[in-house]
């Protein structure tokens, strides 16, 4: 049988990774402290790695795919092929941020200022990159952890750390200075695995799937019945992918309209579509959305 030797990413990544999997149609199983879970497809042959190591293995060929994030593939200067942003991060979907914080009262406002300091920070070779663009030259130092500590401590004078929204540097009395590079988590393939016609069609149905399954988060679908007398008003106030499904009813001055939204928007004018006269309004979550 045809085995697909796939990457999961252990840590930050495995809980949201694991449950846009079964959004798609995928159960995984992690067993304790396993490295090699289970998953309800015979095809597929899982294992999971740190992230930072992904794009390097997936690249050597002893995996033929792996989800990690674009700042490791970079990081790592890895040749691999790119199949899909799935733009996800620990629990969002947003993309993830290295930025360089200072202290708050550090006398550094801009990357300029950095020159001769000394920076902390796991992505080196992407904060050479950042210094080497804007002709700053300063020392930095791999760090292991405990980043944000180091320059609170005065270990550093500055960090280049990963960030979704902030708060943990702010609450490490941190500031930031500027934006090193965005991340979001991408589907990733070995080149030769990719010249196999089965593992390339099956590396994309399984990106057809995930993709699917994370445009459909933020989506609803909404059933209703209306009027023909009040259509027009109706698909004034419907926003959606492409035209509401429209189909009579046993009444002929009756229809039913159906529509995928986004959920943000459907608290707004449920309210409008109660005053117009839709009746037997009917909200449904989605699995999976597929253009």
């Amino acid at each position: 049988m045809n085995k697909l030797k796939l990457g999961l990413p252990k840590g930050s990544l495995q809980e949201a990774t694991i449950k846009v999997f079964d959004r798609a149609g995928f159960k995984i199983y992690v067993s304790g402290r396993s490295y090699f879970p289970t998953i309800d497809d015979s095809e597929l042959n899982p294992v999971l790695l740190r992230a930072q190591e992904m794009s390097r293995y997936v690249e050597e060929g002893a995996l033929d795919c792996g989800i990690t994030g674009a700042d490791w593939v970079l990081e790592n200067h890895s040749k691999v092929t790119v199949l899909a942003d799935l733009i996800y991060a620990k629990q969002s979907s947003v993309k993830v941020r290295w930025v360089l914080a200072v202290p708050e009262k550090s006398a550094i406002k801009s990357v300029k200022d950095l020159e001769g300091k000394k920076i902390a920070t796991e992505v080196v070779n992407v904060t050479k990159r950042y210094l080497k663009e804007n002709n700053v030259k300063a020392d930095i130092e791999f760090s292991w952890g405990a980043t944000e500590a180091k320059v609170a401590d005065g270990l550093v004078d500055a960090v280049v750390e990963l960030t979704e929204t902030g708060s943990s540097l702010r609450a490490h009395k941190l500031r930031i200075v500027s934006t090193v590079c965005e991340s979001t988590t991408q589907f990733i393939a070995n080149k030769e695995a990719l010249k196999d016609p089965w593992k390339k069609k099956k590396m994309n149905q399984i990106t057809m799937l995930l993709r699917g399954a994370i445009q459909a988060n933020n989506m609803v679908g909404l059933k209703m019945n209306i009027e023909k007398k009040n259509l027009d008003h109706l698909l004034k106030i419907l926003t959606s992918l492409k035209n509401p499904t429209i189909a009579p009813l046993s009444l002929d001055n009756w229809v039913a309209v159906e529509i995928v939204i986004d959920k943000g928007v459907v608290r707004n004018i449920l309210p409008k579509l109660k005053e117009i006269g839709a009746s037997g309004i009917i909200e449904y979550p989605l699995n999976k959305l597929i253009n």
